[in-house]
């Protein structure tokens, strides 16, 4: 028997579970997957990768050599996952065509998230604003939901795929397996994504450091062209008696022109220095 049940219904088919999985559901405590005499149960968050900032579901999956439950935390997640878990197999093939449908359209998700990325990619080295840095983080959010999401099916169809209870058949396993590396190809897909992420958000930080440099390399050329006409300024501000500029009638020029020289001369001395 094949059934979507929300979990407040899952007493209803009680009689149909072995009694240590009905105990181990009471306690509310399922873990990513847990192996029984005759049964398989297991649990993870699912994530509607289509949606641009999917809610997470819980989904609880219970399996032996005659059913196959699949339990869902809200009528959402319900609705979608009915339509998931087809009719008319058997099990394991039931299981492995429930997993076939979850996976459908994931891998044209990825590459679409990997158009994006590399689409952002250049606007946010060139311009550097805000709104790119902002991208970037909420990229890394998404991605990080999407590695938690593949990581926990892995380590579920690992356990399956073990078969320690011997409830699959080897074409059951073999199905699983299947899966399996499909899973783990998506992990490694969402890792790499990452990785490219991280390094993006790196020659973003990088770009802005490089603006920062070139903003105080010009405040330091400014700096350096009045350093000296403030020494001119101080030199002769002291107002000693023999000073001959003091009295000179030609002083003040003699000082506009001197400060106007120094000006000029440092101007072209870091102009052909390429300081700015």
């Amino acid at each position: 028997m094949h059934l979507v049940l929300l979990f407040s219904e899952i007493y209803t088919i009680a009689e149909m579970l072995e009694s240590k999985v009905m105990e181990y559901i009471s306690t509310k405590q399922t873990f990513t997957f847990e192996s029984f005499e005759k049964s398989n149960i297991f649990a993870f968050e699912w994530y509607d990768v289509k949606v641009g900032h999917p809610k997470p579901h819980k989904v609880l999956i219970y399996m032996d050599e005659k059913n196959l439950f699949v339990f869902c935390e809200s009528k959402d997640c319900f609705k979608n996952i009915s339509t998931f878990l087809p009719k008319g197999f058997s099990n394991e093939k039931a299981l492995y065509m429930f997993f076939v449908n979850l996976f459908q359209d994931d891998i044209n998700h990825l590459e679409n998230f990997e158009t994006k990325i590399t689409d952002i990619e250049d606007s946010a080295i060139a311009n550097s604003k805000q709104d790119s840095l902002n991208k970037i983080i909420s990229y890394r959010k998404k991605l990080l939901s999407l590695k938690r999401y593949y990581e926990q099916l892995d380590i579920i169809l690992d356990n399956v795929c073990t078969n320690d209870n011997q409830i699959l058949t080897p074409d059951g396993e073999r199905y699983m397996g299947i899966i399996s590396r499909r899973v783990h190809r998506y992990l490694n897909y969402v890792l790499n994504l990452r990785d490219y992420v991280t390094q993006m958000r790196e020659a973003y930080q990088a770009q802005i450091d490089i603006e920062q440099n070139q903003i105080m390399r010009v405040f330091t050329v400014i700096a350096a062209i009045f350093l000296p006409l403030t020494l001119i300024v101080g030199w002769y501000g002291m107002n000693f008696q023999n000073m001959p500029e003091v009295t000179w009638r030609y002083g003040y020029l003699y000082v506009i022109t001197l400060s106007l020289l120094v000006c000029l001369g440092l101007f072209v001395y870091f102009k052909k220095k390429k300081w700015f």
